[in-house]
């Protein structure tokens, strides 16, 4: 057997310097791990508070549309050619005031030949009515026979018959005469007009359009769970349920409105309800066609309190919502929850969270399900107490 030469000890020894010092470098680190983790093992300083449950007023917002709640396209009861527009276009109008007038010359003739027509008639009737009246006492006094005195009666209620057709033809004329003033049928907006002087119109022809200026509609579409939120309050009395809107240039909600109608249905296809409201228009703000947000305090349809959090007490876990509970033997729970509407700092929880359950409010970073807790309780309600208490005021 060979001797290894002194280059070989010396590559030799080298090496198993290397390898002690590994092991005691090992060790040192193990011995430093677990003395880090023991101050662990005593629970991870957080502070935690009782959840509550409070009656609010929650609100929801919707994105709706402005409607005007009359509106016509005004055309022409009789044909004729145009003589004057007796308005400007986007003013606004009274019920009643003049916005066309059609060349009346041919029904005011018309209305003369049906006036000469009915007198002529009338005269007639009363004629034959004194003819029949002769004839009555004629025939009484049997001075003439029943055959002439029916003659005579049946002329009478020929000519009372023709004579009141004409008096008909009559009104139809006078109202002809009438409708060639083109009125508008309420107050609002008028458009552009979409005829000038000397173009020939019928019934067919849309002349302009008319639009009520105030109040305007707000209609928006609302979920299954809101509309069940309402309950009886939406269906029987929905003008007790307010309303705010904000236009897309406008911050919040600085106008307020009522709810007027709710839909008789849900559309089973997009699972949603109609909704309107009834919103004062004085100021011209709103323009039937403009988008509006809607924001609507649904409150709470049984009387029920809601379960409130702090904001800052709900984790994001992709796309879910999260807390962390204070379970048994003081180890975080990690809680999945469903959230409703913000009321100042707190949120309110539709389902996850009973009411005087303790949730970790700070230190939630620090955290991990099942780990030890040192929890510090702190009081949730005065943090948040001003703002909650305003909104449940309103």
């Amino acid at each position: 057997m060979m001797k290894p030469n002194p280059s070989t000890r010396l590559l030799l020894s080298a090496l198993a310097s290397v390898l002690l010092l590994a092991g005691v470098t090992g060790c040192g680190q193990q011995q430093d791990a677990h003395a880090a983790a023991a101050p662990a093992g005593a629970g991870t300083p957080v502070s935690v508070a009782a959840v509550i449950a409070r009656a609010v007023q929650q609100e929801r917002e919707f994105s709706g549309q402005i409607e005007a709640i009359e509106r016509a396209q005004l055309r022409p009861r009789v044909s004729g050619y145009i003589d004057s527009v007796r308005f400007k276009p986007g003013s606004l109008v009274r019920k009643g005031d003049v916005l066309f007038v059609i060349d009346p010359r041919p029904y005011q003739a018309e209305v003369a030949r049906l006036e000469a027509a009915a007198a002529s008639a009338r005269v007639k009737a009363e004629q034959a009515n004194s003819e029949l009246q002769r004839a009555k006492r004629l025939l009484a006094d049997n001075a003439i026979a029943q055959r002439e005195h029916d003659e005579r009666a049946a002329t009478a209620r020929q000519l009372d018959a023709a004579a009141r057709a004409d008096t008909a033809a009559l009104q139809t004329a006078r109202l002809n005469l009438e409708w060639t003033s083109i009125r508008a049928p309420f107050d609002g907006r008028v458009g552009k007009a979409e005829v000038t002087t000397g173009n020939l119109v019928d019934g067919s022809t849309v002349l302009t359009t008319l639009v009520s200026a105030s109040p305007v509609y707000v209609s928006f579409n609302g979920d299954e769970a809101t509309y069940l939120q309402l309950g009886k309050l939406a269906r029987s009395n929905p003008g007790a349920l307010k309303i705010r809107v904000g236009l897309a240039n406008e911050q919040a909600f600085p106008h307020e409105g009522r709810l007027e109608f709710v839909d008789n249905q849900i559309d089973p296809q997009a699972g949603s309800v109609r909704l309107r409201a009834v919103i004062d228009n004085k100021d011209g703000l709103f323009t039937p066609g403009l988008f509006a947000k809607v924001q609507l305090a649904t409150g709470s349809s049984d009387g029920a309190p809601s379960t409130l959090v702090l904001e800052r007490a709900i984790g994001t876990d992709q796309n879910r919502k999260f807390v962390f509970v204070v379970g048994a033997n003081k180890q975080a729970e990690y809680r999945p929850v469903q959230l409703g509407t913000t009321v100042g700092p707190l949120r309110v929880v539709t389902a996850g969270l009973k009411a005087g359950e303790q949730v970790i409010v700070d230190g939630l970073q620090r955290v991990r399900p099942g780990a030890p807790l040192a929890p510090e309780v702190v009081p949730m309600e005065p943090v948040a107490s001003a703002a909650s208490a305003a909104s449940a005021a309103q």
